[in-house]
């Protein structure tokens, strides 16, 4: 069984699409789409994401690092600064994803066991980068979304106002957390192998269609590198497909009761 959401596009979902539902009464899901690991290599394989979804009328979270592996450096990448500032005039959300998404401790995230002083230092160093070409957010999202205790506890000395981890949106101003857990592919999500590709894809779309019909938050991520697989691209376009047919609502991160996802 088929059907079409948001574009030309006809999505095949097997028995799926005869379970679209009006969620709860009352209860609109939304849907927030991030793209992390932008760099020189893959602003192209992001770009054309975006532009899929500028068909679908669905913004972008961009999750954005002043430094990557390899000695990249964003502020010696004049052409990936000017289509970050583009997508962020143009509505999409910026959100500090870490200062150099280096490991702190061996197969650790950048910011999954740093105390306050270090989480404080690095925070303080990727903001001002940011802040230097253009780009400052008020929100932050770890790399692989996992960030200490002591990290967070930082965040709202330093200007922050919404963190974002993995299960859920806190308000950093009241402490409120909207509960949605990140799906997708990379940055902490896993890669998994070829041959569990096809499940993956599938269990993306089960997992989407169920939160929908609940009327939840659904958030939708991908490393930017992760674009470049046929498989996963399409299978995260059919996710944005089939919550658009179930109601939902698109969505950024933002500061909560913000008119808009612009950072601050």
């Amino acid at each position: 069984m088929t059907f079409t959401a948001g574009t030309s596009r006809t999505v095949t979902l097997g028995t799926m699409a005869s379970d679209v539902s009006e969620g709860p009464i009352g209860i609109t899901p939304r849907v927030i789409v991030s793209v992390s690991g932008i760099r020189r290599e893959t602003c192209a394989a992001a770009a054309d994401f975006a532009a899929e979804l500028d068909r679908r009328e669905v913004p972008l979270s961009l999750l954005v690092a002043p430094r990557l592996k390899d000695h990249y450096r964003l502020v010696n990448d004049r052409a990936t600064r000017d289509w970050l500032c583009e997508r962020r005039d143009r509505g999409d959300a910026i959100v500090l994803h870490g200062y150099d998404q280096a490991a702190t401790k061996r197969r650790r995230a950048e910011f999954a066991a740093l105390g306050a002083h270090e989480a404080r230092l690095r925070l303080l160093a990727a903001d001002r980068v940011l802040e230097d070409i253009g780009l400052r957010s008020r929100i932050f999202a770890a790399p692989r979304w996992v960030a200490a205790p002591a990290a967070v506890d930082v965040l709202p000395d330093l200007g922050f106002r919404v963190h974002a981890g993995l299960t859920g949106i806190t308000d950093l101003r009241t402490g409120a957390t909207e509960k949605g857990r990140v799906l997708g592919f990379g940055d902490g999500l896993g890669a998994g192998s070829a041959t569990a590709e096809p499940w993956r894809c599938r269990a993306l779309l089960i997992t989407v269609n169920r939160t929908a019909r609940k009327g939840g938050l659904i958030r939708l991520s991908v490393a930017a590198h992760h674009l470049e697989r046929k498989a996963r691209r399409s299978a995260l376009l059919d996710a944005v497909d089939l919550a658009l047919l179930q109601g939902a609502t698109a969505d950024v991160y933002r500061e909560f009761g913000a008119a808009d996802g612009r950072a601050a």
